[in-house]
């Protein structure tokens, strides 16, 4: 199998947290390294502590396995660190529409100047307001839209 093929193999593996997008789109796949029947694939999570980690190694050992790898070897790397610049348009477009606001571009730095540009992903209304600081995972923060009154969460910009 080619390297081209494993990766395309591999983007059907969802993200256990977000399961519209996977973790090829999510850019958590960094590298498939083949040998043969031997791949070894590199993966960075979107969060140091993320949880979803384990899930991911596992569903990425079993696929190849079932598609006649002998062996797979996954490895988590740290650095460089993930970052929400590696969401393609398309990444974020779902996000949208499965109701998570994607990283906004501005102001990555400064959390209240971030918000204040995070539109709602249900109505698209720029007036929205911060819950909390964590939403339903340490990678997102949970809003509320002003204008629909519906919260949401947003996913931080790393």
């Amino acid at each position: 199998m080619e390297h081209t093929a494993v990766m395309e193999l591999l983007d059907q593996i969802p993200d256990p947290e977000i399961p519209v997008v996977s973790i090829r789109e999510m850019g958590i796949l960094r590298n498939v390294q083949l040998n043969g029947k031997h791949c070894e694939v590199t993966i960075t999570p979107t969060y140091t502590a993320c949880p979803a980690m384990a899930s991911i190694a596992d569903d990425i050992e079993a696929l190849l396995k079932s598609h006649g790898f002998k062996s797979v070897k996954v490895h988590t790397v740290l650095s460089p660190p993930w970052s929400t610049s590696w969401m393609t348009e398309g990444t974020r477009q779902k996000l949208r529409t499965f109701g998570i606001a994607p990283p906004a571009h501005q102001a990555c730095n400064n959390w209240s100047a971030e918000v204040m540009q995070v539109n709602c992903p249900r109505c698209g209304s720029h007036h929205t307001s911060v819950i909390s600081k964590f939403g339903s995972t340490a990678c997102k923060a949970l809003l509320k839209c002003e204008e629909c009154k519906e919260p949401f969460d947003y996913f931080k910009c790393h």
